[in-house]
């Protein structure tokens, strides 16, 4: 776990190695990526204990929806990530023939995750995975409200991934607040719509570019024709 007494100079070591161009290469990318993927198959008891324990998942619901699916994520980006990195050409209009351009990935540096309580692990580490892949340096908040997972994601990526290029942040909101006031190159949330906005006004100062994906109500209206149908399908007990 990371103190926020030490927020700015934990901030200053990840612009040092982004800057450093290690996090760059494909061999840094494909190492934390497979980091990552022992991560998962090492410490899978103790991250479907940590849902049970938060959330009350069954083990094979929470491998279902959050290890197995992070595992199939991980092994995407290694199978693409040469793919991914490659630059590709550019076309131009004919007035400036004979000019060649190409379009080069590169990127972006440092990258704030702040993941919900729902899916502790899925909404940390599929974002992280796409951070790493594309080769930026990362802090990720996950939810307070999971205090397990939050824990298991503090002491485990701590263990395997590259403590100079990837830091877990954990605590309330205050916390979340203070890290939203720092620059940052690129944030990745997911929440409600209503604290999306706070965050979307502090990216707004430093102009950094957001991905939301916000969650909300799910409606269902029941009126008298659904009710007659649904009891027409219930073999309701006698007496």
């Amino acid at each position: 776990m990371e103190s926020m007494n030490s927020l700015e100079d934990d901030l200053k070591e990840l612009r040092d190695t982004y800057n450093s161009g290690v996090t760059k290469t494909e061999s840094w990318r494909r190492s934390q990526l497979k980091a990552l993927l022992n991560l998962l198959v090492e410490k899978e008891d103790d991250i479907l204990k940590a849902l049970q324990q938060d959330l009350g998942k069954h083990r094979a619901e929470a491998y279902r929806d959050e290890v197995g699916t992070i595992i199939k994520s991980v092994n995407f980006a290694l199978k693409f990530l040469k793919q991914w990195m490659k630059s590709t050409k550019a076309k131009l209009p004919l007035a400036v023939f004979p000019t060649t351009a190409e379009l080069v990935p590169e990127p972006l540096g440092l990258v704030l995750v702040i993941s919900s309580w729902n899916f502790p692990f899925g909404l940390s580490l599929e974002p992280l995975i796409g951070a790493l892949a594309a080769g930026n340096v990362v802090v990720l908040k996950p939810s307070e409200l999971a205090p397990a997972c939050s824990s298991v994601l503090a002491s485990t990526i701590h263990s395997y991934l590259d403590t100079k290029a990837v830091k877990v942040i954990q605590g309330d909101v205050l916390v979340g607040q203070k890290l939203l006031q720092q620059k940052w190159d690129k944030i990745l949330f997911t929440g409600s719509t209503r604290v999306a906005q706070a965050v979307m006004s502090a990216a707004a100062k430093h102009l950094t570019p957001v991905t939301l994906e916000l969650g909300g109500k799910c409606p269902t209206i029941v009126d008298s024709i659904t009710t007659s149908r649904t009891r027409e399908n219930i073999e309701w007990p006698s007496g």
